[in-house]
């Protein structure tokens, strides 16, 4: 994310939220010096000249805003890569909504091992007392962003979102009790609205579940070393490296770093249906089964991850994909796109702010996938 020190000011972001932002933008510059990666598989199922003409306009186009890096893998291999100049394998790159779908496997290895469940209400003190309709939301509805809490996600001006307020300015210091703190606007389950909220309170509610301590630097390690032991070591995700606020929880809708590679390593461990490549299973197949159904408010959403499905509300490209492709999507045109079918995973991050810079890059993102066999 590109970040204008004057839009810092106007946000009144506290210095270290700003900082970190600054420093995901940043993030590689020592690299700028050498000359960019780009390379291409000659042995790839598609010949080298075809994949470059599908890759180069990512880069190359300005009406797709910039492309900072760009991964193809088929059957876990990296086939093609090509990186912005400043940026390169080793760039830790800022995610932002991608980390929902990091969010819903680390809740899914919870509801594995029993200590949440999926169509449970769930436990939030703040939805407690007698009578509270929120204590009726589910574990399922706020994956699937029908919680129905009155979150507005965007707002214009800017500052009237509640996703700016939570994470940038009065509710930056609690992220989780901000999210919780909001009344219903719609019953639970009755209809659809995206909500970086909704992430906040599972990564709350995680954290809850392997600590009682409400101290942060307890908090801040039960969940680190969850991530550690359950996904990035089993993962091969070296790179993974997760935010937290103020009172310990992670930032679970935003604001996670990864390489381009490790984005693809998770991408595709869900294409293993949670199989490493070691070949441990390392979240249940099942869980895979339920991340990608559609769901009941969106036919173009599953457990934290959007689906190729024809929708009011798609973030995908319905129609020029593959039915069976699914994806992690972040703002500002950030993709991971799996395509069991064609044994495929492909990352783009970049920055595209406008809507048909977004389209764009859609379109050539499905231009790349359809050069593939299925």
């Amino acid at each position: 994310m590109q970040i204008d020190k004057r839009i810092v000011k106007r946000l009144g972001l506290g210095a270290g939220i700003a900082a970190l932002l600054v420093a995901g933008t940043l993030a590689g510059r020592a690299q700028q010096d050498t000359a960019p990666v780009y390379r291409v598989a000659a042995d790839a199922v598609v010949g080298e000249a075809a994949l470059r003409g599908a890759i180069d306009p990512l880069f190359d186009d300005e009406a797709m805003g910039q492309t900072r890096a760009l991964l193809v893998m088929r059957d876990g291999q990296v086939i093609a890569e090509r990186y912005a100049p400043g940026f390169g394998p080793d760039t830790r790159l800022l995610s932002w909504s991608i980390a929902k779908s990091v969010t819903a496997v680390l809740v899914g290895l919870m509801v594995a091992d029993g200590r949440l469940a999926l169509d449970a209400p769930v436990p939030v003190p703040a939805w407690s007392q007698p009578g509270d309709p929120r204590g009726r939301i589910t574990l399922r509805q706020l994956l699937t962003m029908s919680s129905g809490l009155d979150h507005v996600e965007d707002g214009a001006p800017v500052m009237n979102g509640d996703t700016v307020r939570m994470l940038f300015a009065d509710g930056a210091q609690d992220m989780a009790a901000y999210a919780e703190a909001k009344p219903l606007a719609h019953a639970p389950g009755s209809g659809f609205a995206y909500s970086t909220g909704s992430s906040l309170i599972l990564a709350d509610l995680m954290t809850r579940m392997l600590t009682n301590s409400a101290d942060p630097d307890v908090r801040r390690r039960a969940m680190q070393m969850f991530i550690d032991g359950r996904l990035k070591a089993p993962g091969n995700l070296p790179s993974l490296t997760a935010e937290y606020d103020a009172s310990g929880t992670m930032i679970g809708g935003s604001i996670l770093h990864m390489t381009a590679r490790d984005y693809g390593r998770f991408g595709d461990l869900l294409r293993r249906r949670g199989r490493s490549p070691a070949g441990h299973q390392i979240l249940p197949e099942k869980w895979i089964d339920l991340m990608t159904t559609p769901s009941a408010r969106n036919a173009a959403y599953g457990l934290h991850i959007w689906l190729n499905r024809d929708s009011s509300e798609s973030a995908l490209m319905p129609g020029q994909a593959p039915a069976s492709l699914f994806g992690c999507v972040g703002h500002n045109g950030q993709y991971i796109l799996i395509s069991p079918s064609q044994r495929l995973t492909v990352v783009r991050i970049g920055m595209s702010p406008h809507k048909d810079q977004r389209r764009a890059v859609r379109g050539a993102l499905a231009k790349l996938v359809g050069l593939f066999p299925g």
